[in-house]
């Protein structure tokens, strides 16, 4: 049997989600023992300067002794993100009119920037 064939015969059940550049698969597969575990893959097209492309894959393994505890902390932070700063996408990327402010405390090089108040801890 060759690699394709082990490979076909360990996936199970797959789903695509295509996000701009980024695409991710979410496939069900088995273990040799005949049990399932989900890989979830991002895939990230770069183009070269030349026209040609490569991607980049990243994959996680997730086991189902850690769906639960997975979920919870996914939802969590999910649930986290949409409270803190609602569903609207703000970013540079997706919004041509997005302006970057003059002095948003952050240097060019990423690194914070500006002038910090030393705190006595008494006072908090």
């Amino acid at each position: 049997m060759g690699e394709k064939d082990i490979m076909d015969q360990e996936e199970i059940y797959s789903k695509v989600l295509r996000a701009g550049r980024r695409t991710y698969f979410f496939d069900v597969r088995s273990t040799k023992a005949g049990d399932y575990y989900l890989t979830i893959t991002e895939s990230k097209k770069f183009t070269h300067d030349d026209g040609s492309f490569h991607y980049k894959k990243h994959k996680i393994y997730l086991y189902k002794e850690d769906f639960s505890a997975f979920r919870e902390i996914m939802e969590e932070m999910m649930d986290y993100i949409i409270d803190e700063k609602g569903h609207e996408v703000i970013s540079e990327r997706h919004q041509k009119d997005f302006k970057k402010e003059e002095n948003d405390g952050i240097s060019e090089n990423g690194t914070a920037s500006g002038s910090f108040t030393d705190v006595d801890f008494d006072d908090i």
